[in-house]
């Protein structure tokens, strides 16, 4: 049985890249395409030099989450995609900020989410390619 599943070890690999790639490709379009909000947003919750930070989290979400979708400098671009993970997690998702507010379930699934989005990208980053 293990076998069996051994033999598509590729696909597994190929459709794990493009998911998680995805999950920083399509956010830092999103970024770009709503960027005053995301800006207000960012000043909002106290990101420190948010209007520098926020074009270079949009060029690092499209172009980290393509190399990975097509498997170049995974381990770079997964470390790096990590530390941005985390940064975001702290700045954007800070559920115990908000106490007794409506949002703090939410953003408590955020961060846990975030932190297993996180962990996949170490997994990755292990990853030895051909």
């Amino acid at each position: 049985m293990n076998q069996i599943l051994k033999q598509y070890d590729g696909v597994y690999f190929l459709l794990g890249r493009v998911l998680l790639g995805s999950y920083f490709l399509l956010p830092g379009v999103m970024k770009a395409v709503q960027y005053s909000g995301t800006l207000d947003l960012m000043i909002a919750k106290g990101v420190p030099l948010a209007s520098i930070l926020l074009p270079l989290t949009i060029v690092l979400q499209i172009g980290l989450g393509l190399m990975v979708i097509v498997g170049k400098q995974l381990r770079v671009s997964a470390l790096l995609l990590f530390g941005l993970t985390i940064l975001i997690n702290v700045y954007i998702h800070n559920f115990w900020a908000l106490q007794g507010e409506p949002s703090f379930a939410h953003e408590l699934q955020n961060f846990i989410k975030n932190l297993g989005i996180a962990a996949g990208l170490l997994v990755l980053a292990t990853k030895q390619t051909d």
